[in-house]
């Protein structure tokens, strides 16, 4: 069985993910420890104690996710599973930070680092409650761009389709009047269900340049590697390897779309036909299943769990 290693994004995040992996496994619980050590604060406290509303603030729950999943992986590692068991690593939005320091090409001090700036930046590029998101469910990708296009020119602001998720499932994004403008016509145009999202800025569209230009600064100082495996890059929906172009490909991340269909559409066509959900939640499982029918998905998050795929191995 051919399998790749996916890693979640923002809305996964929840008090407590991550502890009992850093009970159950050392290794794990170094993760969290380097983490801190490189935002010099106690993230861990805020992820295993805190308050949700504080964690779900971008500039917490990106690096907090990223550490959730590398933990993950840590005790996977542990249990003598490495990432050459996966045949290619995805991540949806920050998720392909957590893919690429998975795979060697960053480190995970770099990577918090890499997060926070990126969570940060994407708060500050537009002033809250200016910005909005919407999940369009039962309209494909093509009808949510010609209604987000309708929407930007009858309102004369942003709206563009941001995550193509799934085959019923697309997130629009933009200024919040054009996002609503566009849930109203989407509801026309026959979509089963149009919900705006409880975020605090309005991710990937053209509204977060000046976070793309953050990143592009931040990123010129950090070393980046060759992947131990090929990562499939959210704005090419295939693999990307050479570490200049894994650069570039991060600061477009920030105002393109995220390409998750297609992503892993291509990765079944590569033959694989199951994928390990690498750290909290499980929405990329959902949305895997809704691509491909026929892909077996696993949930690697809880110590039982990482038992439970090491044990799948050997069967």
């Amino acid at each position: 069985m051919t399998r790749a290693f996916v890693f979640p994004g923002q809305g996964a995040q929840t008090i407590g993910m991550g502890r009992a992996l850093a009970e159950a496994y050392p290794a794990a619980k170094a993760v969290f420890d380097e983490v801190d050590e490189a935002l010099g604060e106690k993230l861990s406290a805020l992820i295993w104690e805190g308050e949700q509303e504080e964690l779900t603030l971008t500039r917490n729950a990106q690096p907090a996710l990223m550490a959730t999943s590398l933990a993950a992986m840590r005790a996977l590692e542990a249990e003598g599973v490495t990432i050459e068991a996966a045949a290619y690593v995805a991540g949806h939005s920050l998720g392909e930070y957590s893919a690429l320091a998975a795979a060697g090409a960053l480190s995970v001090a770099d990577t918090a680092r890499l997060l926070r700036i990126r969570g940060q930046a994407m708060q500050d590029a537009v002033p809250v409650g200016h910005g909005a998101m919407a999940a369009l469910l039962g309209l494909d990708f093509d009808a949510v761009k010609k209604i987000a296009k309708r929407a930007a020119h009858d309102t004369h602001k942003v709206c563009e389709a941001a995550n193509d998720n799934d085959p019923g499932q697309v997130v629009i994004s933009g200024d919040a009047d054009a996002v609503k403008h566009a849930v109203a016509l989407a509801q026309e145009e026959g979509a089963k269900r149009a919900v705006m999202l409880p975020v605090s800025a309005p991710f990937h569209c053209s509204l977060m340049k000046p976070a793309a230009r953050a990143m592009a600064e931040a990123l010129d100082d950090v070393a980046i590697e060759a992947p131990k495996v090929p990562v499939v890059a959210n704005v090419l929906a295939h693999d990307a390897g050479d570490p200049e172009i894994i650069r570039s490909l991060l600061v477009d991340q920030v105002t393109h779309s995220v390409r998750w269909r297609e992503s892993v559409a291509w990765m079944v066509k590569k033959g694989v036909t199951e994928f390990w959900e690498i750290g909290a939640g499980k929405a990329l499982s959902g949305m895997i299943r809704r691509i491909e029918r026929s892909a077996a998905t696993r949930q690697v998050g809880t110590p039982d769990e990482v038992k439970a795929a090491v044990d799948s191995l050997a069967e």
